[in-house]
């Protein structure tokens, strides 16, 4: 069943709202979760509004926090999120970085003490109203193992670089470090459907193409899926990303950092603060004139839009181009949701009084 962008924001903002979100706050954690089902991240997001709540109901989420700046440098900050939701977190600290760029060309920021921050776009794509280049990076839940290991060390760390264009969209990359990332995996088992190969490896560090491998104690695999395909490649970005965030930061990193499912206890023996993410924003005009670049980006777009393509293909696509084509269509037609999500949601409407 497909339902309206302005219904699921609408109950989403109520709900949070309802819990003891205040209202603006609510607001914004509504336009980073719609922001996903609107761009065909299904699993970032109201399918991920339960796993918000159960995690407020275990104490692991300040739904009040008191977001602040803990060091800087006119150019760089670090920010504590004193265990807010990442969905309110991570736009203040984009925010911030922009602020810092608009005063001396980049702005930096890492943050500690924060939780599951929607997808990754979404905070680098503020960047764009501003004529800057925007990069979010985060880290997660340890479900990944790095080439040659059977342990889970890693998250699926996803990046995203945001870069403006004059006519033509923006360039927007928005991507796991892994083969796929987990929630691919919860929308396999909601419909009862196998991974493909090379997402996934069992307990014992063999390929498996079961949708529940990672629950049964194995793990999924770096962008690449083994080491001939490059998988060290994938887990070289995935650390890159764990560092950024949170070595740098202060947060929790490695195995160590939270799981989202609240079943699960966070590790008794921290090496930091929640999860960690990292922000850059760069203003164009800091390298060349704005226009001058934005020029020469459409230029490249287009270039690449033309290549010849291979057999069976249409057309060359730009980072960005299927989300943005979804949007429209969603936007249009309504958003998909699956009948478990369907569930969850209604579960959640009767339990807090809040009409679906």
């Amino acid at each position: 069943m497909n339902y309206t962008f302005e219904q699921l924001h609408s109950f989403t903002l109520r709900l949070l709202h309802k819990i003891g979100c205040p209202e603006d706050q609510a607001k914004t954690a509504a336009d980073v979760l719609l922001s996903a089902d609107l761009r065909g991240v299904d699993s970032h997001g109201v399918a991920r509004l339960s796993g918000y709540v159960r995690l407020w109901e275990k104490g692991r989420i300040n739904l009040t926090p008191d977001i602040k700046i803990v060091h800087e440098t006119p150019s760089t900050a670090v920010i504590d999120g004193d265990a807010g939701l990442g969905l309110i977190v991570a736009p203040y600290a984009m925010e911030v970085a922009m602020a810092k760029a608009e005063k001396v060309g980049t702005g930096w920021v890492s943050v500690k003490n924060s939780n599951h921050y929607g997808i990754a776009g979404y905070h680098a794509m503020m960047a764009l109203e501003k004529d800057m280049i925007g990069l979010s990076l985060t880290n997660a839940s340890p479900l990944v193992s790095p080439t040659f290991s059977k342990e889970r060390l890693l998250g699926t760390n996803p990046i995203s670089v945001a870069i403006p264009a004059n006519q033509e969209p923006p360039f927007v990359a928005d991507m796991a470090t892994t083969t796929a990332a987990n929630g691919k995996l919860e929308i396999l088992q909601r419909k009862g459907e196998d991974a493909p190969e090379g997402w996934i490896q069992d307990k014992s560090g063999k390929p498996t193409q079961s949708p529940t491998g990672v629950k049964d104690g194995g793990a999924l695999l770096p962008l690449g899926g083994d080491r001939i395909h490059g998988s060290h490649k994938g887990y070289a970005l995935g650390s890159i990303v764990d560092i950024f965030s949170a070595v740098l930061s202060g947060a929790n990193y490695g195995p160590w950092v939270p799981p989202f499912v609240a079943f699960l206890d966070p590790d008794p023996n921290p090496v930091g603060e929640g999860i960690g993410h990292f922000f850059g924003a760069m203003r164009v005009d800091a390298f060349r004139p704005a226009d001058e670049f934005k020029s020469h980006m459409d230029n490249w777009i287009k270039r690449f839009r033309e290549s010849e393509t291979t057999p069976g293909n249409e057309k060359v696509l730009i980072p960005g181009d299927p989300e943005r084509i979804l949007e429209a269509e969603r936007m249009e037609n309504g958003i998909p949701l699956l009948e478990p999500v369907v569930q969850d949601l209604k579960e959640l409407s009767e339990r807090f009084g809040v009409e679906f």
